[in-house]
């Protein structure tokens, strides 16, 4: 069978306890801007048991088709049996692009279907967008040069460059995007989504991972993700007793402190709050990079902020040059003396 018989965008939805994760929206926005370069439409994957509701809540976000795979063997997330149902479901639909979200769900699902269909897998990308491949055609080989093709962009050797990977001699084009990434799009209210639904069936086998119980831990760290204001930390802040500083000032600011990978090795935070490549990728109105160089692996979560201010000692820190405004002097006196500022603004 040709490549020609593949066709539209699909997305996997991912959900947790019959609610729709975040990633699935983000994906679906994505989705609607290949899926209209590509002239074809887009399809959202929902797998669970007893899931079939959520399906208008897709259409909102984007989705012009669901496909629901409705069983019991697919009340909580299991490797196997999720394994054989998005696999069954390409393998019926042909989608020529899959994406999936690189959550710990994603992460585990999206390596296994893309070998048991037997195409490719860009993991964390950060950009995609259909275009030619190679990108510069070798001279006398420009009819070689493959159209339409999903260009998948993600960090490479430690973030230290940028590698654009492309399938073209497979399908699904498959990927997976971190949460945060992509942007989802205004909901359209009262959209309705054509449902159709699939089984192909399940037979537990020794592969099928028994669930004995389920304990639900409660976190006590904010979601940085959500924060309209964050107030990040790097190495430069010097100590986990200094972070006080930058406590403070959010407090006055309705922000959440968060932090640099430096500051979670030293112990200082927890993971929950890094910012980064290795962390969590973040899209907050104002983001205060205080302390903190601008390595590449850092920026790459926390570029897309609408306003970056910047405080640092060294004035040819990296960080400079993705900041809209930049402080340069000690940490240590510049941010209490604008946290003192900022509450005596808002005491008048």
């Amino acid at each position: 069978m040709g490549l020609e018989a593949y066709k539209g965008v699909y997305v996997f939805a991912q959900q947790v306890d019959n609610v729709l994760s975040g990633i699935a929206f983000e994906l679906l926005g994505k989705a609607k801007d290949l899926a209209k370069d590509l002239s074809t439409d887009v399809t959202a994957v929902l797998i669970g048991s007893g899931v079939k509701d959520l399906a208008d809540q897709l259409a909102e976000y984007g989705a012009d088709k669901v496909i629901v795979v409705d069983d019991p063997e697919l009340k909580e997330y299991r490797t196997e049996p999720y394994t054989h149902a998005l696999a069954s479901v390409i393998n019926e639909y042909k989608p020529e692009i899959m994406l999936v979200g690189a959550t710990a769900i994603g992460r585990d699902l999206g390596p296994r279907v893309s070998a048991r269909v037997k195409t490719g897998l860009t993991a964390d990308c950060t950009v995609l967008e259909i275009g030619d491949f190679p990108l510069n055609p070798v001279p006398g080989k420009e009819n070689e040069q493959k159209h339409n093709q999903l260009l998948m962009t993600r960090p490479a050797f430690g973030g230290n460059t940028i590698a654009t990977i492309a399938c073209p001699d497979n399908r699904p084009q498959m990927a997976t995007v971190r949460p945060g990434v992509m942007q989802k799009i205004d909901p359209i209210k009262g959209a309705k989504a054509n449902v159709v639904e699939y089984n192909p069936g399940f037979t537990p086998n020794d592969k099928y991972v028994e669930i004995l119980n389920v304990v639900k831990a409660v976190k006590e760290t904010e979601d940085i993700m959500e924060a309209k204001i964050l107030v990040s930390g790097g190495r430069g802040v010097g100590s986990a007793e200094n972070f006080k500083m930058l406590q403070d000032l959010a407090d006055v600011i309705g922000g959440t402190v968060s932090c640099s990978r430096a500051v979670v090795e030293n112990g200082w935070k927890p993971v929950d709050l890094q910012v980064g490549q290795t962390g969590k990728t973040v899209r907050p109105n104002v983001y205060f990079a205080i302390g903190i160089s601008g390595a590449i692996q850092h920026v790459a979560g926390m570029e897309e902020a609408d306003i970056i201010i910047a405080i640092n000692k060294d004035e040819d820190a990296p960080i400079f040059d993705v900041a809209d405004y930049g402080v340069v002097g000690d940490l240590h006196k510049v941010v209490p003396a604008l946290t003192e500022a900022l509450k005596a603004e808002m005491t008048k």
